[in-house]
């Protein structure tokens, strides 16, 4: 890819272990703003000002979706393949003291182009048996491998990286899981484990559903990564729910931490079905501006570790050109959710237990900030302040919502402050008569 681009060299990315390095990870504020001004995501190209929702839909928002397309996630190609879901088992268990039924579903790509590379997403699927009519349903980005839950069992799908795995989706302490809290709501949930639609390192991009598409062969510079990947596996089996009775497929949400926060930020962005986001965790290539250069950076992505879940455009960013350079930024990725809702959560900078600084929270609420004018311009709430928020307090008045939990890399502390404004916009089943 660097010789595709002509590029002879890059920029290390942050070093977050040796104070010393000439590349050391910065975290003074006072550093962190080389860049300070934002492209305008309600600025025309051509300088007209966007003064109304058509404008915004008609011609500034796909100009925005071209750029992130072009040089950031990639495209999702036009010969991407059918996918027929299939259900392999059905289970009637309990989950705590409420009765459930999970299907285990296997997504099979049509690989009739190109026999040799098959890709078989998974997702495992729980609703309420005693539901009387369809629910909404929370969908997770699964770590791990699968399992009756999705597994979550860290293993050889998880290679570390830039955003070390540090802790469990679930909630810490001896509470409900995630999903108990989902179901006292009369809702479902949903397990897609995203190395099955595209392994998570660059040397399967010749395989999975990017390999597929490319019949085998290296990607082209602006293909899509593994980020628009996992969420092109989403909206597949969002396709999935719009055909299962027991799904409300107009009330899907979608959550993951991490590099699957990116992910499920990338999901919201692109596919307008999604009702409702939970985002975690999701630094630099998700809710994080590139442009505010503290913790992980631009140039952490385009290096060995997490090229691949990017554009191959992506790499001039960390070479001759620089995070100032890019066309847009996390505010507008943001600001492609809008007017739908959208929660963006993380743990603590400081403090026992925390997450630390390395995913910059505070960059991230810039860009939740500065993503406010679309909400605002869609008839919805922003956050409703500029001001930084002491770890804890909720910023959940309105459609975009910010919250920093106490704990450590994890949703598990937020999902009861996500589940109670979710409420807001996401409505239970009423039961139907017979």
């Amino acid at each position: 890819m660097m010789e595709l681009l002509g590029i002879k060299s890059l920029r290390p990315g942050a070093n977050p272990n040796n104070p010393n390095a000439t590349n050391a990870v910065n975290y003074d504020e006072s550093k962190a703003n080389p860049y300070p001004n934002l492209p305008d995501a309600l600025v025309l190209k051509n300088g007209d000002k966007v003064t109304g929702a058509e404008m915004w839909w008609k011609r500034r928002r796909p100009e925005i979706v071209q750029d992130f397309d072009r040089e950031v996630y990639g495209r999702v190609p036009k010969n991407v393949p059918a996918v027929k879901w299939e259900v392999t088992s059905t289970a009637k268990t309990n989950n705590g003291d409420v009765p459930i039924i999970t299907k285990q579903l296997i997504g099979h790509a049509d690989n009739s182009s190109y026999p040799q590379i098959s890709v078989d997403i998974q997702m495992t699927l729980t609703t309420p048996a005693n539901a009387t009519a369809p629910v909404p349903v929370m969908m997770e980005f699964g770590f791990g491998s699968f399992g009756a839950f999705g597994g979550f069992r860290r293993g050889t799908n998880f290679p570390g990286g830039t955003d070390t795995f540090r802790g469990g989706p679930f909630v810490a302490g001896s509470g409900p899981t995630w999903q108990q809290q989902v179901l006292a709501k009369g809702w479902g949930y949903a397990i897609l484990v995203p190395t099955s639609v595209q392994a998570d390192n660059g040397a399967g991009l010749t395989r999975g559903i990017i390999g597929l598409c490319n019949k085998g062969q290296p990607r082209k510079a602006d293909d899509w990564g593994a980020l628009r990947a996992w969420a092109w596996g989403a909206s597949r089996a969002l396709d999935y729910f719009e055909t299962d009775q027991a799904v409300d497929a107009k009330q899907v949400g979608i959550e993951g931490l991490s590099r699957y926060g990116k992910a499920a930020l990338v999901t919201m962005a692109y596919d307008r079905r999604f009702a409702i986001g939970f985002i975690g965790s999701s630094g630099e290539g998700g809710a994080k501006l590139h442009r505010h250069v503290f913790g992980e950076l631009v140039e952490n992505l385009t290096g060995s570790g997490g090229y691949h879940w990017m554009a191959g455009n992506f790499l001039k960013y960390g070479g001759p050109l620089t995070a100032g350079d890019l066309p847009v930024d996390a505010h507008e990725l943001i600001a492609l959710c809008a007017p739908r809702p959208t929660f963006i959560s993380y743990g603590a900078a400081e403090g026992a237990g925390a997450e630390g600084k390395w995913v910059d929270q505070r960059g991230s609420f810039m860009a939740a900030v500065a993503a406010g004018p679309v909400f605002r311009l869609l008839g919805k709430k922003d956050l409703g302040t500029t001001e930084f928020p002491p770890v804890e307090a909720a910023l959940t008045d309105g459609e975009l919502a910010w919250r920093q939990h106490s704990g450590g890399h994890t949703t598990g502390p937020n999902w009861p402050t996500f589940l109670k404004w979710a409420e807001c916009y996401i409505k239970s089943p009423v039961a139907t008569k017979p």
